[in-house]
């Protein structure tokens, strides 16, 4: 895993690593050597200085190439604000680098490389006027641009912006942020590196999964065991006008092998022939229904509880009063892991998230933002503004396991926090949500220490599942089922 801090935790640790000895311009040199060390030199080289400290990370930079005559300007926005980033551009003045102001400049287009030092991570609002210029300078040089600590016009803690600067490669100083990860980030960012410069998190960091956490999910299985050594979970779902999204689930759970010794399926009647042809290889159960869908009756959901490890429930199930009484008699009856989606949140939505306080099971919720916000009452900008605080509060006061969907997904339980970052473009699409909850289901009914890094770990299979279906169709033609077929070839690789 890698460690991620939010901009004040990152700022509280800058702040505990000088207080025990390490001063604040060695860690800005720490800085400019780091740039210098990653980064493709192909000169002229410009250096877009701001006034603050990533200013300063410019500054501590120019000297290691000049030593190694590589041709440079700064350009500058002003005297520096800071003291450490005052102390590297009086050395620059010292040795006589060429310079330029922002004001004298009128393009960046006869540089090879352009180093974005406007904004650090602490950036706040929208740039404007001299710096949105400059940015816009920068995107239009037609350079290979590298964005020291994160792309400037980008929020380092919810990766929004308005006027950010595109990079080919970004350097993160110290550690990532959220911002690195969420939201837009993904736009502006082709690539990314953290580098580390002796910063040690003085709060505990969020943590960003990767392929070997999520591969402590496949361990070697053994040939003394049967289906029964890898869960019997239940997918509850579908209706006729969402026929697809059982189908879809049942088919990462059960026909793509996410893991599960056996999945079943349970669908209202009428929906079983169009089922069946996607689920050879579970158990189907017919639920009764009504004309509009599911008709709950509780003999039949308590024979659905009995034995099964997780329950996923509400792929296009369709928002009714009976999808709600079934929500509510789970809620209350149901003592294994139960996983909401897509019609289980509306569901939840309409019963009000206190339904979950005296839950008997342990719960997994995976909202989009829109499903958020009918949980919580903020507005989709609200929760993209500040979507781990959120997330966190939420969970922690319901005792629950949020899974946030976005370009990158928060995972947590209130306390512990993780991110993920696989996925693209070609998984804004019907159903993937749905593929994601095979997945979760499959992964959950095996019991595990740390469920909440099982649900992280499954949100980063899908992910990376998603990537792979993307590149054999592309993201315009891709569809969930794509991602659905790319799932065995992600597992084998966990597995070598």
């Amino acid at each position: 895993m890698i460690d991620i801090l939010s901009v004040a935790s990152m700022r509280e640790s800058d702040a505990a690593t000088i207080a025990a000895g390490t001063p604040g311009r060695e860690l800005m040199a720490r800085a400019g050597k780091a740039l210098f060390d990653t980064c493709p030199w192909k000169p002229p080289v410009a250096i877009v200085c701001g006034k603050g400290n990533n200013g300063g990370d410019g500054y501590a930079l120019a000297p290691l190439l000049a030593d190694q005559g590589i041709d440079l300007r700064l350009i500058v926005q002003e005297e520096p604000a800071t003291p450490d980033a005052r102390w590297f551009y009086d050395q620059c003045r010292l040795q006589n680098l060429p310079m330029a102001s922002w004001e004298e400049t009128s393009t960046l287009g006869d540089y090879s490389t352009v180093v974005d030092c406007i904004f650090g991570t602490g950036f706040r609002g929208v740039a404007a006027g001299e710096a949105a210029r400059m940015i816009r300078l920068i995107n239009e040089s037609g350079a290979f641009v590298v964005s020291a600590d994160i792309n400037s016009g980008l929020n380092g803690d919810n990766g929004l912006g308005e006027t950010v600067v595109r990079s080919d490669l970004t350097v993160s100083i110290g550690t990532f942020q959220p911002g690195h990860f969420l939201a837009q980030a993904k736009d502006w960012m082709a690539r990314k590196i953290n580098a580390d410069i002796g910063i040690l998190p003085a709060v505990p960091p969020y943590h960003l999964v990767e392929e070997e956490d999520a591969a402590l999910l496949f361990p070697p299985r053994k040939h003394f065991s049967n289906k029964g050594s890898y869960g019997y979970p239940v997918l509850i779902g579908g209706s006729l006008p969402y026929s697809g999204a059982i189908r879809l689930a049942a088919m990462a759970n059960a026909a793509m092998r996410t893991g599960c010794g056996i999945a079943r399926v349970a669908t209202p009647r009428s929906l079983c022939p169009l089922v069946a042809s996607a689920v050879l290889e579970s158990t189907l159960i017919p639920l009764p229904e009504k004309e509009d869908g599911l008709l709950f009756e509780e003999t039949a959901f308590r024979r659905l509880t009995e034995k099964a490890p997780v329950i996923a429930f509400g792929m296009g199930l369709g928002h009714t009063a009976e999808t709600e009484k079934a929500l509510a008699f789970l809620l209350r009856n149901y003592a294994g892991i139960l996983i909401l989606d897509a019609d289980g949140l509306n569901a939840l939505s309409a019963l009000g998230a206190e339904a979950l306080d005296q839950a008997a099971c342990r719960v997994v919720l995976t909202p989009h933002p829109g499903e958020f916000s009918r949980l919580t009452g903020h507005s989709i900008p609200e929760i993209l503004a500040s979507p781990i605080p959120l997330a966190q509060a939420f969970a922690a006061g319901h005792r629950v396991m949020l899974l946030l969907k976005g370009a990158s997904t928060v995972i947590t339980d209130g306390d512990a926090v993780y991110l993920t970052d696989r996925g693209g473009p070609g998984m804004a699409t019907a159903g993937s949500g749905d593929v994601l909850s095979g997945i979760l289901a499959a992964l959950c009914a095996i019991p595990r220490e740390n469920l909440l890094l099982t649900v992280a770990g499954g949100a980063w299979l899908n992910g990376r599942a998603g990537e792979a279906a993307e590149a054999l169709v592309g993201p315009v033609s891709m569809v969930a089922s794509d991602t659905v077929h790319a799932i065995p070839d992600v597992v084998r690789t966990l597995c070598s």
